[in-house]
C-alpha cells in the first residue's frame, strides 16, 4: 500500500534534491497522487536516518539514470529492503570523464576555453535535445514500468536535476501535467539546499572564485531554456507530445490510461 508523505518537506542528510511531485496539476483538472513519484540526486550517501525515511515510503522501484562514470564517482545507491533497484544509464548533459576532470581540475583559462561566450549554456541544450530524441528506448522502459508495476518509483541520476528532469518531465507529460507545472517543478532544482556541490580541486581562493562561479553555473544550474529544447525537440522530431508518446516510445493510449489511473487522484 503506498505510503502518505509527510506535508513537510523531509531534511535529507545526504540525499540531494528530493522532493515528491504530487500535486502537479494535469490540463483536465486532476492532480498527481501525492506518494507515488519521487524525484532526487543519488542516493549514495544516504546517511542511516534518511535510509530509514526512504524505506519507509513504500517504493517498488528505482530508476537510477546515472553512468559508470557516474557510480565510480559516488558509488552505489544505498540499498532500501525490498526495492527493486533499475540502472538506465543516460547521456551525461556534460558527457565525458575528460569534461568532467576540466570542471573539478581545470585552471581559470582551461574553463574559459569550454565554458565561456555561451558554451556551457550551449551544450546543456543540445545535450538536453538529444537526450530526447535518442533515448527514447529508456524513456520507453520507464513509462511501460510505472503502467505495469512500479509504482510508487524514485527517480534520480546525479543531481537529480537533467537526466532525472528529463525523465520526469517526460512522465508529467504522459500524464498530461500543464506545461507551467513541469517547468516549475524543474526550476525547484535551483534551491540552495537542492543543488549539487560543486567538487573543485584547490583552495577556495583560486577554486571558486566569482569568474570560476560563473563559468560553472550553466552546469549546475536547471534552467527554463534547458527543459524549453527538450520539449522543442519533441516537436521537432515527431511533432507533437501524443505522437511522440504513442510512436517514439510505443506507449499506447490503453497504456496512457492505465499510467493516469495509477499516478493521479
Amino acid at each position: 500500500m503506498t505510503q502518505q508523505v509527510p506535508s513537510t518537506e523531509p531534511e535529507l542528510a545526504g540525499v540531494r534534491n528530493f522532493r515528491d511531485v504530487g500535486g502537479l496539476p494535469t490540463e483536465d483538472g486532476r492532480r498527481v497522487r501525492h506518494g507515488v513519484l519521487f524525484r532526487s540526486g543519488h542516493l549514495a550517501h544516504a546517511t542511516a536516518q534518511d535510509t530509514v525515511f526512504l524505506a519507509g515510503l513504500g517504493l517498488h522501484t528505482v530508476f537510477d539514470f546515472r553512468n559508470a562514470a557516474d557510480q565510480k564517482l559516488e558509488g552505489p545507491d544505498v540499498e532500501l529492503p525490498g526495492v527493486r533497484n533499475v540502472n538506465l544509464p543516460l547521456s551525461d548533459p556534460a558527457d565525458g570523464a575528460e569534461f568532467w576532470n576540466m570542471v573539478r581540475d581545470g585552471d581559470l583559462d582551461q574553463l574559459r576555453g569550454i565554458l565561456a561566450g555561451g558554451k556551457g549554456a550551449d551544450r546543456m541544450i543540445a545535450s538536453y535535445r538529444k537526450i530526447v530524441r535518442e533515448r527514447t528506448a529508456e524513456h520507453s522502459r520507464v513509462l511501460h514500468a510505472l503502467v505495469e508495476d512500479s509504482v510508487p518509483a524514485l527517480m534520480h541520476c546525479a543531481a537529480g536535476k537533467d537526466r532525472a528532469g528529463i525523465s520526469i518531465a517526460v512522465t508529467l507529460l504522459a500524464l498530461g501535467v500543464e506545461r507551467e507545472a513541469i517547468v516549475a517543478d524543474y526550476l525547484e532544482s535551483n534551491a540552495k539546499h537542492r543543488r549539487y556541490k560543486v567538487r573543485r580541486s584547490g583552495s577556495a581562493d583560486t577554486a571558486y572564485t566569482p569568474e570560476v562561479m560563473e563559468l560553472l553555473s550553466p552546469l549546475f544550474d536547471a534552467r527554463a531554456d534547458y527543459l524549453q529544447a527538450a520539449f522543442e525537440s519533441i516537436h521537432d522530431t515527431w511533432g507533437g507530445v501524443d505522437t511522440y508518446l504513442e510512436q517514439g516510445l510505443g506507449l499506447s493510449p490503453q497504456s496512457r490510461d492505465r499510467l493516469r489511473e495509477r499516478l493521479l487522484d
